[in-house]
């Protein structure tokens, strides 16, 4: 259906009770970011968003105030339109509940699927969580309460209508196993079909308004509202025109390419939605990809329930619009869960932001303006070196465009500033002040105009992640947005293995400007005041610290039962033998041999990544360990361990069984005191 020109991707809509977090900024950036790499290569993009605006919260949030619903809906969204202005989202269609054309296209589905009978009315009991407006059988309660959230449930028996979505099962079952990539990353996949293994029981869609009354009405039945999840999956159809067939729009974008979601909605949109497209007729979307959370310090999830949120505001006020996206998706695998703290915001800030992209372009710009009058010079007289720059961003790209097609945001941008570390490198080893002072004018213009060619590199394809910031830089270059689209053309016309064309930017008009990222020696007082005014912390729960290489072998039991023995102390000499140093994990992979084994690559800021061994695999998912700062023991004497060999072993907090890594806020190699 879909025109092979047009992209079509969508956050969920976000409940309008309370403000933006950095959780519903996270899935939106990413959005953004891929609907203007596609836009980059001239694609029609359609990109939707919004917020869901029924259901009993809405409505009891709406009586606390004194308000009507829609009044309190009316007031709310102005603060999420408000966020996503400042985080710069270029959305093409922001979606409400409330719009009479989304409820015309809820009410016409609605009357549709009950006309061919997939709709019916039935007396029901069973388990109801108000908190998440969702009924739960027996079997699937945890301990007697909501498997979702944990609150307690209320025993409810009402009648209702109801969608028959288990006559579906079969055939959601056979289209998951028949696309690989409908359900990613492939953990929420195997979820996903682990659930669809028992029976699917039909579903309930609707309220009656004696027990709550904000909602869309059935239109066959004016005594019941319908039920908030299944008027708010709508909105990615709706939003585009459904179910006027005749919509060119409609025609042009549907099926969606990707939806993006957090992962505690991934059944509802997986099996809830599928089966509602399937029943209509509808083909199912290209993609839900289901990533991960933002975790507060105790590894809770971030949510206004709880209280543990970060206020976007709070990282825009701060760190500024573009080191928020690029933080948000730079620090942790798009799809596992990560840690936030401001002092992890601030590291990443300084160490990728101001002293690697900034200061090279900052050094770039003012050089080449001093000894070149502000205009990018030619080629001038190239070597090996410069050579070897061009490849590697010829290699970068390349990469670049493989992972950010693959939600992969953390590796993308690692390739793009692998090539801004090298840059920073070359200037220091060519030493162009040396070449100025020595009257070396020609290869003095290659240097520097490697170095502003690299400064567009980054610029052109950092420009959906930064477009604030990014698109300053590529105005400082002489270049523009339409300047990048030709250049992109460029590089994706490359065969594999060819250098980036360093060719677009002699006789370009230079602007030196104001640093890109002035480097903060402190949390912007912004954040810091938030430290201030919170009440002191509990104290922190002690854990016994263990190094965790891999399951030692059972020690022989002593025939005589002895008292535990004092740990055997050691001097301060003993102690100092042992290295402990910083490092990244870049990438974790299970064990060939071993269950409870996984294979680390870390950063420990030496010339190339180590390996690692580490017994931990019953705590941590691979994927969930990508982009963590841990500390290692860096002078331990290399071992094989069920036959792969690991040299370091890295600390953790726990005892026998690892519940945390130990971490520490600064870069790759530092030396641990």
């Amino acid at each position: 259906m879909a025109d092979a020109r047009s992209f079509y991707i969508t956050t969920p809509i976000y409940y309008v009770n309370g403000k933006p977090h950095i959780g519903h900024a996270y899935t939106t950036i990413a959005a953004d970011v891929i609907a203007r790499w596609h836009r980059l290569h001239a694609r029609e993009v359609r990109f939707l968003t919004g917020t869901d605006e029924h259901g009993q919260k809405v409505l009891e949030k709406a009586r606390e105030r004194g308000l009507d619903p829609k009044a309190h809906a009316d007031d709310m969204v102005v603060h999420w339109k408000a966020a996503w202005d400042r985080l710069d989202l270029r959305y093409d269609h922001f979606l409400r509940t409330t719009d009479a054309s989304h409820i015309a296209a809820v009410k016409q589905v609605l009357q549709r699927l009950h006309d061919e009978g997939q709709i019916y009315r039935h007396t029901y009991t069973g388990w109801y969580c108000k908190a998440d407006e969702r009924f739960w059988t027996e079997k699937e309660l945890d301990a007697g309460k909501c498997p979702e959230c944990g609150r307690a449930v209320e025993r409810i028996e009402e009648t209702n209508w109801f969608f028959r979505m288990g006559r579906w099962r079969d055939a959601l079952v056979a289209h998951i196993e028949a696309n690989p990539g409908y359900i990613r990353p492939e953990s929420r996949k195997n979820e996903v079909l682990g659930f669809l293994r028992k029976d699917l029981e039909d579903l309930c869609i609707s309220r009656p308004k004696t027990r709550m009354a904000w909602g869309i009405e059935i239109p066959f039945d004016h005594d019941f509202v319908t039920y908030v999840w299944f008027d708010a999956l709508l909105n990615y159809v709706s939003g585009v025109g459904y179910p006027d067939t005749g919509s060119d729009l409609w025609k042009s974008y549907w099926p969606a390419d990707y939806h993006l979601i957090g992962k505690d909605i991934l059944t509802t949109h997986a099996v809830y939605w599928s089966t509602m497209l399937m029943a209509l007729g509808v083909p199912l979307p290209k993609c839900i990809y289901a990533h991960g959370w933002w975790t507060s310090n105790d590894g809770a999830k971030m949510s206004k329930s709880t209280g543990n949120v970060v206020d976007v505001n709070t990282c825009i006020d701060g760190f500024g619009i573009d080191a928020t996206r690029y933080f948000l998706l730079r620090d942790i695998a798009f799809g596992a869960d990560g840690g936030f703290t401001f002092d992890g915001f601030l590291l990443r800030y300084n160490a990728d932001l101001a002293n690697d992209l900034g200061n090279l372009a900052h050094r770039s710009l003012s050089m080449s303006t001093r000894w070149f009058g502000g205009v990018a010079p030619d080629d001038g007289e190239l070597t090996a070196a410069e050579h070897a720059i061009r490849a590697l961003a010829g290699d970068a790209f390349r990469t670049w465009r493989r992972e950010i097609e693959n939600l992969q945001f953390h590796k993308a941008l690692e390739a793009v500033f692998s090539v801004v570390g090298a840059a920073n490198k070359y200037i220091d080893t060519q030493a162009p002040w040396a070449l100025q002072r020595d009257g070396k004018t020609e290869r003095l213009k290659a240097v520097m105009r490697t170095c502003l060619e690299v400064c567009a590199f980054a610029g052109a394809l950092l420009l959906p992640v930064m477009p604030g910031k990014a698109g300053e830089l590529l105005a400082k270059l002489g270049r523009t947005e339409s300047d990048v689209r030709g250049w992109v053309a460029r590089l994706e016309a490359l065969p594999d293995g060819a250098p980036a064309p360093f060719d677009g930017l002699a006789g370009a008009t230079l602007t030196l400007g104001d640093p890109l990222f002035p480097r903060l020696q402190e949390l912007p007082p912004q954040v810091a005041a938030l430290f201030a005014a919170a009440p002191a912390a509990a104290p922190a729960r002690t854990e016994k610290v263990v190094a965790q290489p891999a399951p030692s072998a059972p020690k022989k039991e002593s025939p005589v039962s002895e008292p535990a023995a004092v740990p055997e102390q050691i001097t301060y000499d003993d102690f100092a033998k042992v290295k402990l140093r910083v490092a990244k994990i870049l990438s974790a992979e299970k064990h060939p041999n071993a269950d409870k084994l996984l294979v680390l690559q870390v950063d420990a800021g030496e010339p190339t990544p180590r390996q690692i061994v580490a017994g931990i695999a019953n705590k941590f998912a691979p994927e969930a360990l990508v982009g963590r700062t841990i500390i290692i023991v860096a002078n331990l004497k290399p071992a094989k361990l069920r036959g792969v060999e690991s040299n370091g072993m890295l600390l953790a907090a726990g005892g026998p069984e690892a519940t945390d890594l130990l971490s520490v806020n600064a870069l790759p190699g530092e030396i641990v005191k």
